[in-house]
């Protein structure tokens, strides 16, 4: 059967942002993604456009029929304004005869993060190298949160160091469940949520794949005002999404969302935020740049909280903020 091969290449950062915007576009089972060479493309339209590095190549695959050339121009648009900043290659396309495996692409490698996280595909053959060594184990999905991205290696880096088992905590985005997933091995008890449909069904599949089903529980929905402000990534919400207004419920939240969000729901982190002689309190903040930082410190800052730890990856920064007794 032949198919529509479409190809570019990536950032470091791009690769969550092109399997979220397609996430109901193709099917998950039609991407592959393998770590970027010279011999891949150099794509002959971007030689002359300053770029960084790209880290990753995608090949998507269509079925070749009357429907192909609309499908085509959905996934250029979508992807257009990630070209126009400088974050991938043009979409070059190509007819071949067979869609190719796997075998050699990302999803068959294993990523380490911090001092003990591994991501490994779910049918990945892996042995663990150490005793404390946390393996994350996650279903090919469209969704934001691959482990791949840095925004997710920031927190993942600043969970590993805050969390303690136990603890009552918050993943506001759930996105793929990487994040759940990594604090139930941890040891905390999780509320995972987030407002697309698709986040909230793949991160039950990591919970099911890794089992800590006793562990996280997952919600569509959003925290407070969250649930007003639309789909993060700016797209309609069909169904009616459920807000969580808890009051010092959770001793740590992590929120890997847009800027935009956390400056917006700045005071619901605090009211959410409970104080104990065991934990004390703390909100991890990913998901933005540096050209942001300002902005979503200075709206915690008034909420009431202090910066007590930042990590930096790249342009991408994320916070540890606890609340000022």
């Amino acid at each position: 059967m032949p198919w529509i091969e479409l190809s570019l290449d990536t950032t470091h950062e791009a690769i969550d942002w092109v399997r979220t915007l397609l996430a109901e576009t193709i099917n998950i089972s039609d991407i592959n993604i393998v770590e970027y060479t010279e011999a891949n493309l150099p794509h002959p339209d971007d030689q002359d456009v300053a770029h960084p590095i790209w880290t990753f190549t995608i090949y998507l695959y269509l079925p070749l029929d009357a429907q192909s050339r609309t499908r085509v121009e959905k996934i250029v648009n979508l992807l257009s304004p990630l070209h126009r900043t400088g974050l991938t290659t043009t979409i070059q396309t190509t007819v071949v005869e067979d869609k190719p495996t796997d075998a050699n692409g990302l999803n068959s490698r294993i990523h380490r993060i911090g001092k003990r996280f591994v991501v490994l595909t779910s049918d990945a053959s892996y042995q663990s190298q150490t005793a404390d060594e946390v393996t994350l184990r996650l279903k090919t999905t469209l969704c934001f949160g691959s482990g791949l991205h840095p925004a997710t290696i920031l927190s993942l880096q600043l969970l590993e160091h805050y969390i303690i088992p136990t603890m009552n905590v918050l993943d506001l985005g759930s996105g793929s469940g990487i994040l759940s997933v990594a604090m139930a091995k941890l040891g905390a008890n999780v509320l995972a949520l987030d407002n697309d449909r698709i986040a909230v069904e793949a991160t039950q599949d990591a919970v099911r794949c890794n089992g800590v089903e006793q562990q996280v529980k997952v919600i569509k929905g959003s925290l407070g005002s969250g649930s007003e402000m639309g789909h993060w990534m700016g797209g309609d919400i069909i169904d009616n999404v459920s807000s969580i207004k808890d009051t010092k419920t959770f001793d740590l939240i992590v929120a890997n969302i847009l800027a935009r969000m956390h400056i917006a729901l700045a005071d619901d982190f605090q009211r959410a935020l409970r104080q104990t002689d065991a934990h004390g309190g703390l909100l991890i903040t990913a998901g933005f740049t540096a050209s942001h930082e300002d902005n979503v410190d200075k709206a915690l800052t008034k909420a009431g909280f202090e910066i007590v730890d930042c990590k930096r990856l790249d342009e991408w920064v994320a916070f540890a903020h606890r609340p000022i007794l």
